[in-house]
Formats: C-alpha cells, structure tokens, sequence
C-alpha cells in the first residue's frame, strides 16, 4: 500500500493508516490493534526464551507442554492463558508484573 502524498516529501499517515487498518473505532481496526499486541507480546516472549538461553523445547520440557505450542505463542499464532503465561515467565526466571497505566 502506498502512502498518498500530499505535495513533495510530505504524506498523510492517517489516511493510509485508515486505508490499510481500517478507520478508527470500527471493528476492523479494532481487531487490527488486537493483532499488533499479540504479535508484540509474541516477539516479547521469543526474545525472553532467547535470552535465557533456552530453546523451544527446553522451554516446552519445563511447562509440560510440547515444542509446537510454544512455536505457535512465539508467532503469534496462539495467545496463552494467563496461569501459562505466569508458567512461561517462571520457567525462565522471570516474573510478570501487573501495575497500572
């Protein structure tokens, strides 16, 4: 998708935000955003496991789950559930903390 350019250099990044996300407060932009978090929360995780030094399995071995499952959360392909994801941090020495916004 292309940036629509307004005069020389200059381009309007709500109007292609809009084009290829969908305009604010519809569901589509909605559904959007809830995908950029769980791609972000997914990168956030897959970098954690790498610095921790563990691969997939070794990680799945700790939780008791398989190799494909965490393969799966690390692209964003499925979203875990909270106690799995307090499972997850702690299988890598972390911890999660919930503070407000």
């Amino acid at each position: 998708m292309e940036l629509k350019e307004i005069s020389k250099d200059i381009y309007d990044i709500d109007a292609w935000l809009d084009e290829s996300l969908g305009k604010e407060g519809t569901s589509e932009r909605e559904k959007n955003r809830e995908r950029a978090w769980e791609e972000y929360n997914a990168q956030i995780l897959l970098d954690a496991r790498k610095n921790a030094g563990l691969t997939q399995q070794e990680l799945a071995d700790r939780i008791g789950a398989n190799k494909g499952y965490i393969s799966r959360i690390e692209r964003g392909l499925t979203v875990p559930t909270v106690a799995t994801l307090y499972k997850i941090a702690s299988a890598m020495g972390l911890t999660i903390e919930l503070r407000p916004i």
